[in-house]
């Protein structure tokens, strides 16, 4: 799409905020209040800087750890020793709980075109670091043949542009770049900014998820009857989701939630915990009332932590029930697994849409629910789950098409 070779990186940085660095000295309990006020449910982690080294480009990118998710932390926290003592597991570093993955981060000058930007997250990278600008106004150049000096090219399908040679044709820009002065772009800055775009990106935004290519049929699944633990064991690299089902009398499945990072993001994390070390998928993604409490054992935070007064504000001990407001979710129906998904109500709903969505659409809903994906059912029953969406295939569906060709006018 030509709107991607007009634009360049720094585009997208207009208003960001200043990186503010999380080490992975940290403790869980700083992650989870940081994670709080993160994108995509999940912050990036960096081992710390020696104060009396001056920092190149190579170096910061070597100290990126990897990201880390509310799922990674509920998960952690949901083991059997981190559940004996909870006051010791709020306490572990991170870097014992975040998965190394230095390639889920790039680092960027600004003037990079966009293009190349977003053949890096198709490939995987899901934050991208870009130096803060002094006077930046954006570098673009609408319907400019000539980048840097050079023809433009269009990458090609075959992958033969690998991540890290787009990484290291860093173009010169004209601003200055402020010392050690970075902001950090996320997948969802890239679809708000395809958002702003629609009218450049036409007709594709009114087509189907279905007949762009950029539904996911390779999704995760568990069984609403089987413990939610083993769910942690299929969760994918991206997204971070597994779908909770119900299999139907002819061999598909019914879709009634889903144990995802983005579910997950503002949770009481200790509850979330306890639920999934000892709940049933179905029982986890549903919640369960106060007034249906009785049919799981009473539990308190307490008694898990060996009379630590965490969550207590150290004030005296509270014994309370597991409900599903205090994981975050919501229903307000009962905890049994024989009925549609149209009974159930609130935040324990999974987010839902048809083959037939318009791409424009499940990109504003994506961003409006704040997550990272959205399943994919059946047009004519919207029960029957078929695949997800998430940032990568958008990413993916809008730029396989071909840039549309510049007038003769352009050209001369």
């Amino acid at each position: 799409m030509a709107v991607f070779l007009y634009h360049v990186v720094g585009d997208l940085t207009v208003g960001k905020p200043e990186l503010v660095e999380f080490s992975d000295t940290e403790t869980v309990e700083a992650a989870i209040k940081a994670i709080g006020e993160s994108t995509e449910g999940g912050i990036a982690v960096w081992k710390q800087k020696k104060r009396s080294v001056i920092e190149n480009a190579d170096l910061r990118q070597n100290r990126f750890v990897g990201i880390l998710n509310s799922l990674d932390i509920v998960a952690f926290l949901a083991r059997e020793e981190s559940l004996v003592d909870q006051d010791r597991a709020l306490k572990t570093p991170v870097s014992q709980v975040v998965v190394p993955n230095n390639s889920l981060l790039k680092q960027l000058d600004p003037a990079t075109r966009l293009i190349d930007a977003l053949e890096m997250m198709k490939q995987g990278v899901r934050r991208i670091l870009v130096p803060k600008s002094i006077g930046w106004r954006g570098m673009s150049k609408r319907f400019s043949i000539l980048y840097n000096g050079k023809w433009l090219k269009n990458t090609d399908n075959s992958g033969s542009n690998s991540i890290n040679s787009l990484a290291n044709a860093r173009p010169s820009t004209s601003t200055t770049i402020i010392r050690d002065k970075f902001c950090c772009l996320s997948r969802e800055d890239v679809i708000c900014f395809l958002i702003g775009c629609l009218g450049a990106l036409a007709p594709l935004p009114l087509s189907s998820i279905d007949s762009v290519g950029a539904i996911n049929l390779n999704y995760c699944s568990i069984e609403a009857s089987v413990q939610a633990i083993e769910a942690i064991r299929k969760v994918p690299h991206d997204p971070s989701a597994v779908a909770v089902v119900e299999s139907t009398s002819d061999g598909q499945y019914t879709i009634i939630g889903d144990i995802s990072a983005t579910k997950l993001w503002k949770c009481d994390y200790l509850a979330a915990a306890w639920a999934l070390a000892n709940l049933s998928a179905g029982q986890f993604v549903m919640g369960v009332e106060d007034n249906a409490s009785r049919l799981l054992p009473d539990f308190s935070l307490d008694q898990i932590a060996k009379d630590t007064n965490i969550g207590n504000n150290g004030g005296p001990k509270k014994q309370r029930k597991f409900s599903s407001r205090s994981i975050g979710f919501f229903s307000n129906s009962s905890p049994s697994f024989g009925v549609g998904r149209n009974m159930y109500r609130g935040r324990s709903a999974p987010l839902t849409c048809k083959v037939t969505s318009s791409l424009a659409a499940v990109m504003a809903q994506m961003l409006s629910h704040r997550t990272t994906h959205v399943w994919v059912t059946e047009a004519e029953n919207e029960d029957i789950l078929v695949g997800v969406v998430s940032y990568g295939d958008i990413l993916a569906a809008v730029t396989k098409q071909p840039p549309a060709a510049l007038p003769e006018t352009q050209l001369s």
